[in-house]
């Protein structure tokens, strides 16, 4: 789809966005633009296989609604809103084999014909959602501003909460995609116009410092016509146009805003932008980069790497995130900073971050004072429990196995000094997260299972699979020994007595759970879905709101700092202390340090918070100073 439609929207400007009639749009209408697309009859529904837009339609703001069912095979099938052109507009569509994964939903923006799902991923641009196969689904589409809620299912909750449309605020004509070989039904389009429709103040969006934002961009050259491992000459730099461009706030640079594609082959763009330095220095540059990447300072290069869809493994999707790195030897003065960004498939950008090698890392407040760190010898620390009978913390190692691999992951312990007292205590786990403390036993959450290991023998004595687990996240017991455990997946949390799972909570108010915490008759947890701090009363299951967080936040560790407060980390890299009445006070800031805080334990006896750096595979531990 390439024909430019912007001129033709012009002649439905008398289309009122407040006009709130909804309108229901059969596909075997005249009004539809098909796509190598046919109308079959499917489940009882005249339905479409294909892609159509809605011809006749100016739509800014209101309320999308279609059915859609797929077959179950590989596909990608939704909702196309405020299309500028058949190459410029928004898109969310389900990913039908995905079902129930972190990606099984996805919204992504489309710039020049490109859509940028590599780009675009995490909270606000993908989510778990269940899809059934071979019957209809519903989804629902609100939009208002540079905001969207979408609805699968029959439930009033929103799946996914999107904060950012990145093609801003302009109307444009509204679609579905999706291909036409029968893996993927539409039927009954509707659709509303409507203005006034409410979304809860957008969440804060914390910026990390040190982003590069001005850039300039060359521009396309084919793969074939350019040396990717020599600078290129001044001559060559200066025989291409340049234009500049804006990182976003994340500092993403989406080369597909500025430029398109050229064909079917690789195309490759430079990208350029000068540091200043006050001295000859070495600063550490962290990138993430879609499809692969040639780094140069001051004409020399200094990495060359490739992170395109499949390259690493079975497994890899080529998501852009701040996951590599690279030293700059600056000398003092203006230095330039070169990168030749080659796009292949999924999404055409960049993303840097330059942090001082030798900086202090670590931010944190007069009320911290840092003790021990341990070696980097655990894979991938997950979360800490102090065994205060023992006088041991129990260390979760969740080293990111995948269905299928052998179970080899395991406890570590370690003394309150720091020394690893036994690495691979006990071995032999399925990526284990939250640790749970019940007179011998330890319970740790294991995917699936709740997984029991005598603590006196150091061995698996019991593992209770959860039915309907997706993946169960944190653990807390209560003095009765009933055991309480997360399940981010399945937005639930789950209640374990005696050999008995139950669904314990589930529904409005809880989205995507994470850390809990039992205190006061109340179980405390970290809802990703709204990046809030929660509680549930025990008896009533009235759920109430302590403290909300950033945009992107993981509520990952909940404790008490025994003054009435409490001790919060955000996984991304911050520690908060957080009043009763829900005051935000940021003790501990490690996201500079590309460091993580995940389950961290609280030990009052020792006044020792103790952080597991998750891929930084060590322990860091602060005292606290609370006057």
């Amino acid at each position: 789809m390439k024909r430019n439609i912007i001129g033709l929207l012009v002649v439905f400007l008398f289309v009122s966005s407040a006009f709130a009639q909804e309108e229901i749009v059969k596909f075997d209408s005249d009004r539809w633009t098909l796509y190598s697309a046919k109308i079959v009859d499917y489940l009882d529904q005249k339905a479409l296989l294909g892609a159509a837009i809605l011809k006749d339609v100016l739509f800014t703001d209101g309320i999308i609604e279609v059915d859609i069912a797929f077959q179950g095979s590989r596909c990608f099938a939704g909702l196309m809103f405020r299309m500028a052109s058949e190459a410029d507009y928004e898109e969310i569509y389900l990913r039908p084999h995905q079902t129930n994964k972190p990606d099984a939903m996805q919204y992504t923006p489309v710039f020049n014909g490109l859509s940028g799902w590599q780009l675009y991923n995490g909270p606000g641009f993908t989510t778990a959602v269940p899809i059934p196969y071979k019957k209809w689904i519903h989804v629902k589409m609100e939009i208002s501003g540079s905001r969207a809620r979408v609805y699968v299912g029959q439930s009033n909750k929103p799946s996914l909460l999107i904060n950012d449309l990145k093609h801003g605020k302009a109307g444009g004509w509204i679609g579905v995609k999706g291909p036409n070989n029968g893996l993927a039904h539409f039927a009954n389009f509707t659709f509303r116009h409507d203005s006034n429709l409410e979304f809860e103040p957008a969440l804060e969006v914390q910026t990390p410092p040190g982003l590069l934002v001005d850039w300039e961009l060359s521009e396309p050259v084919k793969i074939t016509q350019i040396d990717r491992e020599n600078a290129p000459s001044d001559a060559k730099l200066a025989s291409l146009e340049w234009k500049k461009a804006a990182g976003e706030s994340s500092g993403l640079v989406d080369i597909a805003r500025t430029y398109a594609r050229q064909g079917a082959d690789p195309d490759c763009v430079l990208a350029r932008t000068i540091l200043q330095s006050d001295k000859d220095q070495i600063k550490k540059l962290i990138f993430g980069y879609s499809d692969e990447v040639s780094i140069f300072l001051n004409g020399n290069i200094l990495f060359r790497g490739h992170s395109e869809y499949l390259r690493r493994s079975a497994r890899f999707s080529g998501i852009v995130g701040l996951n590599d790195s690279v030293f700059l030897p600056l000398e003092k003065g203006p230095n330039e900073l070169l990168l030749m960004v080659t796009e292949n498939f999924g999404g055409w950008g960049f993303i840097c971050r330059l942090t001082k090698s030798g900086d202090k890392p670590l931010t944190y407040t007069e009320n911290l004072i840092k003790e021990w760190e341990t070696p980097v010898q655990f894979l991938t620390p997950e979360s800490v429990l102090y065994d205060s009978q023992r006088k041991i913390f129990y260390v979760s190692n969740y080293n990111n196995l995948t269905s299928g691999e052998t179970a080899d992951d395991f406890i570590s312990k370690v003394n309150s000094n720091g020394q690893i007292v036994e690495l691979k205590w006990v071995s032999g786990l399925y990526n284990p997260t939250g640790l749970g403390l019940f007179g011998d036993k330890l319970y740790v959450a294991e995917n699936t299972s709740l997984v029991e290991i005598d603590i006196k023998t150091g061995t698996i004595s019991q593992r209770y699979q959860a039915p309907g687990a997706k993946f169960l996240n944190d653990v807390a017991v209560d003095s009765s020994g009933n055991i309480y455990i997360s399940d981010s997946r399945v937005h639930a949390i789950f209640k374990f007595r005696q050999g008995t799972f139950e669904v314990w909570l589930k529904g409005d108010g809880i989205s995507g759970p994470n850390g809990l915490f039992l205190d006061k008759g109340k179980l405390l947890y970290g809802n990703s879905g709204d990046a809030s701090l929660k509680a549930v009363g025990l008896a009533d299951k009235k759920i109430e709101t302590i403290a909300r967080f950033g945009q992107g936040a993981i509520i990952d560790g909940i404790k008490a700092d025994g003054r009435g407060n409490y001790l919060v980390s955000d996984w991304n890299g911050w520690l908060y202390l957080i009043s009763p009445a829900g005051e935000k006070k940021e003790l501990l800031n490690t996201r500079a340090a590309g460091i993580n805080i995940a389950d961290f334990e609280f030990s009052q006896e020792l006044n020792l918070i103790v952080i597991p750096t998750y891929t930084g595979n060590r322990l860091l531990t602060f005292r606290t100073i609370f006057r």
